[in-house]
Order: C-alpha cells, then sequence, then structure tokens
C-alpha cells in the first residue's frame, strides 16, 4: 500500500481526550498550573469539559474508574520545553522521562498528569549549521 489515500478531505485540529477521576480537580491543574482556560463544558454534573491554550486543546471527560494507561497519551509541543518542565518539578508532578536532548531534533521530557495520563512534551532544537 504506497498509495496516499487523497479523497478530498482535508482535516483540521484533533484534541486529545483525557479521562479524568475528578473533572474538577484536573479543571484545577491544567488551568491553574498549565495556564490552560475553559472553553466548554457539558453535563449536569460536569463530565465533560474543552481546554485551550494558544494552539492547544484538551477535551476532558469524566471517568471515575480511570486507570492511567502505562504509555503516553497526548504528546504536546511548547516554546519553553526547560521552563514547563520546572514547572512540573515544582508542583511535585511525576516525571516519568527526564528532560534531555533527542537526536530526532527535540528537547524533551514526559511527565504524569494528576490523574496519571502521560503527556510527552517536546520543543523543537535550533538546526545546526553543517
Amino acid at each position: 500500500m504506497d498509495d496516499i489515500a487523497d479523497h478530498g478531505i482535508r482535516f483540521g485540529r484533533i484534541a486529545a481526550m483525557l479521562p479524568v477521576k475528578d473533572i474538577g480537580k484536573a479543571h484545577d491543574f491544567y488551568v491553574n498550573v498549565l495556564g490552560f482556560r475553559k472553553t466548554f463544558e457539558n453535563g449536569n454534573p460536569v463530565g465533560f469539559m474543552i481546554l485551550s491554550r494558544d494552539q492547544a486543546e484538551l477535551h476532558l471527560t469524566l471517568q471515575p474508574d480511570h486507570r492511567a494507561a502505562a504509555f503516553n497519551v497526548a504528546h504536546m509541543m511548547v516554546g519553553d520545553v526547560d521552563a514547563l518542565h520546572a514547572i512540573c518539578q515544582h508542583h511535585g508532578l511525576r516525571i516519568i522521562k527526564g528532560l534531555q536532548n533527542k537526536d530526532y531534533g527535540l528537547r524533551a521530557f514526559v511527565f504524569e498528569d494528576p490523574d496519571g495520563n502521560r503527556i510527552d512534551v517536546g520543543q523543537t532544537l535550533p538546526v545546526k549549521p553543517r
């Protein structure tokens, strides 16, 4: 299957859906610690919420029996990965993979949010002249 499927459909954004046990606690983390803002919520009590910041968007879904996966569930590109790493450390978040420069051109680390969702964070490294 070497053919690229091009049937005229153009895709827009894709947003990560994060399951959370306590949507209020998750909201507080993403808003107060990472600086997102709530743009939508649904349900009474709230069972779904959209958070956004800059070009990023996260969808939170209430799953009271949520058990975190042992793999990354989202990848987030940022403009200052070192600053976000410091924020995660300051707030006592579990760092799964430490901050390091990768051979594929990113400076990256992986952390767990308060629900154990693993988020891979990266920043593009400057291209070195040859």
